[in-house]
């Protein structure tokens, strides 16, 4: 037991810059205290005492705002960071390592009763704030679900999921929870620009753009140059065809590159 919570602490002291001390953890974080009551919750429930596992989560959402199902089953080194309004459901799994931050929802879109209604999250998983995943799926080990999104269905391994639906984006070869980092990397709220699609697709039709202009520019000198020493009166490219105007880097700029 002693050992298990050695290891919550080290994960927030590993995960959030602003933890200080074990003391500090130990008394002042809500998410730690919400698994600390969370599992005799859960030993309750699993050993037919219902009601007393509800009444247990029900204080422990009382104290720390933090709902969590006694029926959900949660991994080790799991870190509710803020978690605020977090909401997971009775046949909600979390794998070991996960990071979920406030306002998250584990929620289902069944009410049939006894069945995987709730989604299983994989290893080092990371829900970012006010994310929302809703139906019985798997989100596959080392994904990453962007602030507000809306999941609706399975993530594969490594991937981002982002927006409302949210959209995939797949894993960069090599970066996939299957694949051993030399040095683990967190991402904290699970997103960077080059999550964004959007911004993404808006990049690459910039780019796009300015290569057409560039190609445009070469034919427009070659033409000129094959046409050097043409009769007079012949049609001259026009000096603005010849320059290139399309300003790519401040549009990506824009976009955020």
């Amino acid at each position: 037991m002693f050992s298990r919570l050695r290891s919550d602490i080290q994960c927030i002291l590993d995960r959030d810059p602003a933890a200080r001390s074990t003391w500090e953890v130990l008394t002042c974080y809500p998410g730690l205290h919400a698994l600390l009551l969370h599992r005799p919750a859960h030993w309750f429930w699993t050993h037919g005492l219902k009601w007393l596992g509800r009444f247990t989560s029900h204080v422990s959402r009382w104290l720390t705002g933090i709902e969590i199902h006694p029926g959900a089953v949660i991994g080790e080194r799991v870190f509710f960071d803020h978690a605020m309004g977090v909401v997971v459901g009775e046949t909600a799994e979390i794998g070991d390592g996960c990071t979920i931050y406030q306002g998250v929802t584990l929620g289902g879109t069944s009410l049939y009763k006894g069945t995987k209604r709730h989604p299983t999250l994989g290893r080092n998983v990371v829900v970012s704030a006010g994310a929302k995943v809703l139906g019985g799926f798997v989100v596959g080990d080392g994904a990453k679900i962007g602030s507000n999104a809306v999941v609706i269905k399975p993530v594969p391994a490594g991937a981002t999921a982002v927006g409302i639906p949210a959209r995939i984006i797949p894993s960069k070869a090599g970066e996939s929870a299957d694949v051993t980092p030399t040095q683990e990397k967190f991402s904290a709220y699970g997103i960077t620009l080059e999550d964004d699609p959007l911004s993404q697709a808006m990049k690459g039709l910039i780019d796009n753009a300015a290569s057409h202009e560039h190609q445009i520019a070469l034919l427009w000198h070659a033409i000129e140059t094959l046409s050097a020493n043409r009769p007079a009166g012949e049609c001259v490219p026009d000096e603005a065809a010849l320059t290139e105007h399309f300003e790519a880097s401040r549009l990506n700029d824009l976009v955020g590159k």
